[in-house]
């Protein structure tokens, strides 16, 4: 099997490394990530002619690396057209990102973004993600347990049209993980989302203050103030039992079909009797 794999965090990310490791049993690899973290970038392209930097990591065995100063469904692009071109790969997985995409986080998520373009292509594509930030993050239950969610989704994927799933893992150790769940995506809001940028505030998320962080730091003007986007994170009264960021924060994993093909069918029909 021929894997295309990448992620949103960037191709230093540890998220992919463990990604990688868990996937290396299932054939072979070609590891297409951003340069740098391109989280929340949903499915945006890097276009209007602007040059792209792409650079040919290394090649190990049953491993090939490349890195693409663009969005991760840029990525994947680069990947299907400059790469495996005139074939395509039979899988693309994208992860393991650095905080879930459960409920509509999933609209924001670069890693889902990724994995959406892989299904625009009509590849069978999978999104995988870890709910924490924190930069000591323990992806090992990631690693464990995905490979086996794996084939079981391969041996029994979905035929209908557009369909992709996304994984969530509870940031928990795989002996306190209660099981997996198939889930609906939730539904959520956020509020209060811009907080000033400040040391103390990442201490307390556990975060450190990565590079990119610090080269904005830097660059700040006299007269500039310097925000991060941390809201609140808020769920809706009318969810369901089985949405999917309710049974992560109960220990489950999730599986949550979903499919690029998004029309309302039910307004559709109410629509085709009115108008």
């Amino acid at each position: 099997m021929r894997i295309l794999v990448t992620n949103d965090d960037g191709f230093q990310a540890r998220g992919l490394r463990s990604l990688v490791w868990a996937l290396r049993p299932f054939g072979d690899l070609t590891i297409v990530s951003p340069k740098r973290a391109q989280s929340g970038m949903s499915m945006a392209v890097s276009m209007g002619f602007r040059p792209i930097a792409v650079k040919h990591i290394e090649t190990l065995p049953g491993e090939d690396w490349w890195y693409l100063d663009g969005t991760p469904a840029s990525c994947v692009k680069y990947g299907i057209d400059n790469i495996f071109f005139p074939e395509k790969p039979d899988l693309v997985v994208s992860g393991i990102n650095h905080g879930n995409n459960a409920a509509t986080a999933t609209l924001y998520s670069g890693t889902i973004g990724a994995t959406m373009e892989g299904t625009l292509n009509g590849i069978p594509s999978v999104g995988v993600s870890l709910d924490t930030f924190a930069d000591d993050a323990d992806f090992s239950a990631v690693e464990q347990l995905f490979p086996g969610i794996l084939r079981k989704l391969l041996a029994n994927f979905s035929t209908r049209k557009g369909t992709f799933y996304n994984v969530n893992f509870p940031n928990l150790p795989a002996s306190e993980i209660k099981g997996i769940r198939p889930a609906r995506m939730g539904y959520a809001h956020w509020e209060k989302e811009y907080v000033p940028y400040e040391s103390d505030f990442l201490a307390s998320h556990g975060l450190g203050q990565s590079f990119a962080a610090r080269a904005y730091a830097d660059s700040k003007l006299p007269d500039e103030d310097l925000y991060v986007m941390a809201g609140d994170f808020v769920s809706e009264p009318d969810n369901l039992p089985d949405a999917d960021h309710l049974l992560m924060a109960k220990g489950y994993i999730t599986i949550t079909p979903q499919n690029i093909y998004n029309t309302d069918l039910q307004e559709l029909e109410r629509l085709c009797d009115i108008i």
